[in-house]
């Protein structure tokens, strides 16, 4: 086993007790003989970021920004990775001589998870509009995708997402739907692929939705897991994917960035399970 300097790196969000990340990247340490290194997590909100940032020393190796943080994050970097860029949002900040750059690891995440689950081309739903969405819309974009459908409570409110979709050279139609479910269910019928960012029990009142057996649903929800849309979708047939696969292959690759080894996924993997034992 190596000896390393001592290193540190956090993920910050608001709420952020819940977070299953200290477990992932603590895990890959250990696997990868890393010593000095450690990992926790913060209460950081949009108004406090740029002043958490500033005040690290150079022992920090990275940050990993969950909500509300993905698209402030871009405005405390000193430069932003191409795929963060098109994107408009991120959720790594990697610390490097040069300053601190922002990469977008949730696209890796999303199109793994989906891909694994057999998804691939056709038509996908997208619901919510959120820095998780533009990145669902992104992975999607990277996998071929035909056709996308953002489903959302306020078309007002998407112009990030619609940005992130012309950067890309993609095209999403967006349905202001959300506060009208069998308008929504309608949409959902005959999806290959459906990525819900939404938070946990907004999506509830689509569990009863016309489900095609096959439609791979990817649910960023992890906690409480099975979530109500998943468990009516999984019922009719569709293939489930929890928010926990999409959170741990992210890190994987957040891991990679930060530490420059690939990260070790069987040992994360087998964190996250303990991880999630020990809450229930």
């Amino acid at each position: 086993m190596s000896t390393s300097p001592v290193r540190r790196a956090a993920v910050l969000g608001s709420p952020i007790a819940h977070s299953l990340s200290p477990a992932l990247h603590n895990a890959a340490y250990t696997a990868l003989g890393l010593t000095g290194w450690y990992y926790d997590r913060h209460e950081v909100d949009e108004a406090g970021l740029a002043g958490f940032v500033a005040g690290l020393g150079p022992e920090w190796a990275g940050l990993s920004l969950t909500m509300p943080l993905k698209r402030v994050l871009l405005d405390v970097a000193d430069h932003v990775a191409p795929g963060a860029a098109a994107i408009g949002a991120g959720n790594t900040l990697v610390f490097e001589g040069t300053g601190a750059t922002a990469h977008n690891t949730d696209v890796t995440g999303i199109a793994r998870s989906l891909r694994a689950a057999g998804a691939g081309g056709g038509r996908a739903v997208v619901l919510g509009a959120g820095g998780t969405a533009q990145a669902a819309v992104a992975a999607l974009h990277d996998m071929e995708v035909d056709a996308v459908d953002v489903l959302v409570r306020d078309a007002g409110r998407t112009s990030a997402l619609r940005e992130t979709a012309e950067r890309l050279g993609t095209e999403v139609t967006v349905h202001a739907v959300l506060t009208d479910p069998p308008a929504a269910a309608r949409l959902l019928e005959g999806a290959d692929a459906v990525v819900s960012t939404l938070p946990a029990g907004a999506a509830d009142a689509l569990a009863g939705a016309r489900w095609r057996p096959g439609t791979v649903l990817l649910d960023a929800v992890y906690a409480p897991w099975p979530t109500v849309v998943a468990g009516g979708a999984a019922a009719a047939g569709a293939r489930i994917v929890s928010g926990l696969e999409m959170l741990l292959q992210q890190a994987v690759a957040q891991v990679e960035l930060m530490t420059g080894r690939p990260g070790p996924e069987a040992a994360m993997r087998e964190a996250l399970d303990a991880a999630v034992l020990a809450r229930s």
